[in-house]
């Protein structure tokens, strides 16, 4: 079993970065695709970013496309989403994601999940 802590969340001006980690204990990391999700209220869960088990294949929603960069450390066994450029349509709570398929984990998130982290995009 794994348990996943994001952190890094915070309140940004539109333009500015933000860096989140996650964080694993228990399980297998570098076996695990990873990923990340947003919701914002009243909003359903949306695909952000996943990473496979050793990094050499990435996917990215296109509306982040460009602005984001998700990248793993297994030695570390946490995962990073570094958030460039940063709009206001950004502003959710974003969950890591742990999968051992990065297929089911882009399509429906993964067999593990973060209690999230709140970013919030100012104008």
């Amino acid at each position: 079993q794994m348990q996943l802590v994001e952190s890094g969340g915070g309140l940004v001006q539109a333009g500015g970065s933000l860096r989140l980690a996650c964080a694993a204990a228990g399980g297998s990391f570098s076996i695990y695709a990873m990923g990340w999700f947003r919701q914002a209220p009243g909003k359903e869960r949306e695909f952000v970013a996943a990473i496979n088990w050793d990094g050499s294949t990435t996917y990215y929603t296109d509306s982040v496309k460009g602005r984001f960069a998700i990248s793993r450390d297994n030695a570390k066994k946490t995962v990073y989403l570094q958030m460039n450029s940063l709009k206001p349509e950004d502003t959710a709570v974003y969950y890591c994601t742990a999968d051992l398929q990065i297929g089911t984990l882009g399509l429906y998130g993964g067999e593990y999940w973060g209690q999230g982290t709140q970013v919030t995009v100012s104008s």
